[in-house]
This record gives structure tokens, sequence and C-alpha cells, in this order.
């Protein structure tokens, strides 16, 4: 399915160019077929992968990430992206939680892989990417027949509210709806996308890559950000459109060819967290192009908002209007609609919403409240014209760098160092990455330790944009009445910084 279809019509059209390949890093949607069937073969006949069966995958951006996206549709398997800067003891977690059946894994992270496979992980077959250890590709006869629009098609990680994570179980369904609306609102058959996102994320797989593979049009794949390759890459693989984070955008404008570059022929678009006004003001004042924001989520889209070039300007800081299949809504406390310009939490319905989360009492149920809207935990407010703002988060979860951090994940690691007694984690203002934590910490009586040893020990225990940037060792922290911890009075005093 999928790229077979688009390979029978245009066999020979530009389907991916894999930027750390070079040269032999140009793919045809004939050369992507065949490479899932080669990847198929050894799933189905030597790791015996089947249909549901979970497909684990540790690497960077990669035509042989998408290898495995597509073999595992061929087998009805579930494609399950990794986060590779997960340190082992993390990645072990989340294998714990899904059985995955195999893991493929590409050089850079076979240290990782032999980690998990010394502690004992439950893993039965382990593949290191190698295209010469594949087979030959086997007939279609093989294969197991077309899916169910409610299959899973690939478990997709976002951390839940208590800081443990979820697997969010996204169907054939979502990601046919979230093409669709791709496909009316932005996305053309010719368009050429760069994708320097992680695949591993909602916004990196299924905005503009995976959506684009199914129309036909071309996906760039750069495995490491860098603002002056990925300028110069803008212009030579004449991308049409391209998605970003806003630390990507602020790295652009200081990097030493930003000015030089001409942008006038990409459509560019923001998302993942709030961006900032003046970001979108000087990509217009030098380049006289509109930088659009949007937004999304992994259990909804992510392509539900987005701005139109014509109103980036005049309605900057807003994330548009809601995509074709989307109903949106701001909603009180008790749930019922708020009228244009009172802020509440953002609530959306329809189509383009996951099945639940893995291994959990949600699995095969759609996040819904019980008034039938998904609440996004997120403040907004629309105005009269249909506009929508992100105002706020409800919770306590920040953005690093466009990624969600939720404090109670980084605090349940703090709590297993043997010299803390009490913690509490907080996003403090960066003008670099948004957010970065400050941790405040109360020692055990009698204990010693630093900051720098607190920090040292969340990044070998945490990827290194969830351990805290800060840590300030305190006698006691601000408590209520019921005895919880007054975040609000924390924030008040964390530390700003320019990164």
């Amino acid at each position: 399915m999928w790229i077979t279809d688009i390979a029978r019509q245009w066999p020979d059209r530009l389907a991916v160019v894999d930027t750390a390949r070079g040269d032999a890093g140009r793919f045809t949607y004939a050369e992507l077929d065949n490479r899932a069937d080669r990847l198929a073969t050894w799933l189905q006949t030597i790791a015996g992968v089947r249909r549901g069966d979970r497909v684990g995958v540790l690497a960077q951006n990669s035509i042989e990430v998408l290898d495995a996206l597509f073999a595992c549709a061929r087998l009805g398997a579930i494609f399950m992206p990794f986060n590779w800067r997960s340190p082992w003891r993390e990645l072990a977690d989340l294998i714990a939680l899904t059985t995955p059946t195999a893991l493929l894994y590409s050089a850079d992270y076979a240290p990782v892989a032999h980690d998990l496979r010394d502690a004992g992980v439950a893993i039965r077959h382990w593949l290191e990417f190698d295209d010469q250890a594949l087979p030959e590709r086997a007939p279609v006869a093989n294969w197991l027949g077309p899916v169910s629009q409610e299959d899973t098609a690939c478990l997709l990680f976002t951390s839940g509210t208590t800081g443990l994570a979820k697997a969010a179980m996204v169907s054939y369904r979502q990601i046919a709806w979230n093409t669709l609306n791709g496909a009316i609102r932005e996305l053309r058959c010719d368009d050429i996308t760069l994708t320097a996102t992680p695949l591993f994320h909602t916004a990196g797989l299924l905005l503009y890559t995976l959506p684009l593979l199914i129309l036909g049009g071309t996906v760039v794949l750069v495995p490491k950000w860098s603002p002056e390759a990925v300028l110069e890459l803008l212009v030579r693989e004449r991308i049409s459109v391209f998605f970003g984070v806003p630390t990507q955008f602020q790295h652009m404008l200081t990097a030493a060819n930003f000015a030089s570059t001409d942008l006038k022929r990409v459509r560019l678009t923001s998302g993942g967290a709030p961006l900032p006004v003046a970001v979108i003001e000087a990509f217009h004042r030098i380049h006289g192009v509109p930088l659009r924001q949007g937004f999304g989520m992994t259990e909804y889209g992510p392509f539900a908002f987005i701005a139109e070039a014509n109103s980036a300007i005049d309605k900057a800081g807003s994330i548009g209007t809601p995509n074709a299949c989307v109903e949106a809504t701001i909603l009180n406390e008790a749930g019922r609609p708020l009228p244009p310009g009172e802020v509440g939490e953002l609530g959306l319905r329809g189509p383009v919403l996951c099945s639940g989360y893995y291994g959990t009492q949600e699995a095969g149920r759609a996040p819904l409240a019980a008034d039938g809207w998904f609440h996004t935990g997120d403040l907004a407010k629309v105005d009269a014209d249909g506009f929508y703002t992100i105002v706020d988060r409800k919770k306590d979860m920040y953005l690093s760098g466009g990624e969600s951090v939720y404090p109670a994940e980084v605090e349940r690691v703090l709590y297993t160092h043997t010299a803390v007694q009490q913690c509490a984690v907080v996003g403090a203002p960066d003008a670099v990455w948004g957010e970065v934590g400050h941790a405040y910490i109360v020692l055990k009586p009698g204990a010693a330790a630093t900051a720098e040893e607190l920090i040292a020990f969340c990044r070998e225990r945490l990827a290194a944009y969830k351990a805290p940037k800060h840590v300030s060792l305190v006698a006691g922290l601000p408590l209520s009445a019921a005895g919880k911890i007054l975040k609000r009075e924390l924030r008040a005093g964390a530390v700003t910084s320019g990164g």
C-alpha cells in the first residue's frame, strides 16, 4: 500500500533524498517500493513479524526509517520509532510497555542496542540497518493483504500528565484524514519538503513527510540540524514547503548565510511551541516572506491548524484557522463553549484523532472527554474572524526546543538520587530553547550533592532536553495549606537564561 500505488503510477519520480548518503542518496518511488519489500521479507521470514506486532526503530532521519515504516505497512505490523536522544534506560521502559518483536537500529546507535541487550531487554530479533544484509524482494503474494482503517499504523510516544510515557495509537484512518487535510490546505503532488524534525516526532513523520509520499511528492531528509546547511539545501533542492520548530527559525536568523539565501519560493511553517512575533517580523523584513504558525498534536492531526500566507503578518501570533476535517472550540471548566475573545481550553473533534494509548485502559478508544471533545490541555482563544491563538499550557508541561517536557517525569528521576528529599521542576524562560528546566531541590539531612552532579544524574537517565539546565538547592519548598507544592511561586523565581 501507499508507496506501491505511487510506484505503479510514477516509478521514476524522485521520492526521497537522504542527504547523509551524498550522491547515492536519491531514491525513486520504484526503488523505495523495492526497499520496503526487501525489509518486509526479512521481518516476515527471519523475525517472524506478523499483523499487529510492534517493530521498534532507533535511527536518525534516513531512508532506513522510511523503509521500516513501509515494510511494516506491508505486513500489517506497527511501526514504532524511538526517540534517539533517549538513554538506554529510558528506552528500556518504553520497550517494556510496548513489547516489540524486533528492534531495527542504525550503526550510530549500536552501542545503545548493545546496552539494551546486555540488560536483558526482551526483544526477539535485532537488526542493524545494512542494505547488504537484506534479502531480495519477495513476491507480493506473501504479504498479508489490505489493513482496515482502524488498524494501528504506528505508535508515537507522548508523555502523559503524570510524566509516564504514553504510546499514541495512530490509525490508518487518522493518517488518511490528516493527508486529506494537507492536500486541501497546503500540499501538492509536485511539492518538495525538507524534513529536519526527527521522524520519531509527529511533525517530522506526519505533517509533511508521509502525506507528501502518499501524494507523490519528494522528501529531503536531514539527520542533524544545522541552520547553515538547511538554508543551503532549501535552495539546492528547490524546497517548496518547510516545517520547523521556533528554535530552528531562531537559529536561522543568526546563521551567516541567512540574509543571502533566497527564501521566496519556500512556504515556511512553524509549530511545536509558540513562535515569537519578532521572528515572524524578521523573516518578513529581511526576505519579504510570511512565516506562518500551525498547530497539531501527536494525538490529533498533526495537520490541525495553519495560518494562511495572507494572514501570517496581520494575525501574527495566531495558529490560524482549523483545517477542513477539524472541529474546534474553546471550552470553560464545565466543558461548555466560550464566545470569541475569552480564554479557555482548546477542544478538538473529528476523524484525525488517535485511537487511544497502547497498553492502557484507553487502548482502542479515542481519548475523548465526557462532553465529546478531545481536551488538548492548551489554553487558547478565538477572535471574531475565527483565528485561534494559544495563550498558555493548562498544566505544568513546558516546551524546550519544540519538545514537550513534563516536570513529573524529571522529578521521578530526581527522587531516585540518594541525596534528594523533595523536589519540584518548572519551566524557565530561555532565549534559545524557549524554555528549559529549573529544578528546586531539598536535600536529605546530612546529605551532600552539587547542582552539577544532579544535572549530570538526570542527563544519564533522560534525554538531554528533559534534564534541567538550572538547579537551586533550597531549605524548603513553598506549600499550600493542603501540603501541595506551589509551583507558581517557584516559576516567579526561575532563572532566565540566554542559552
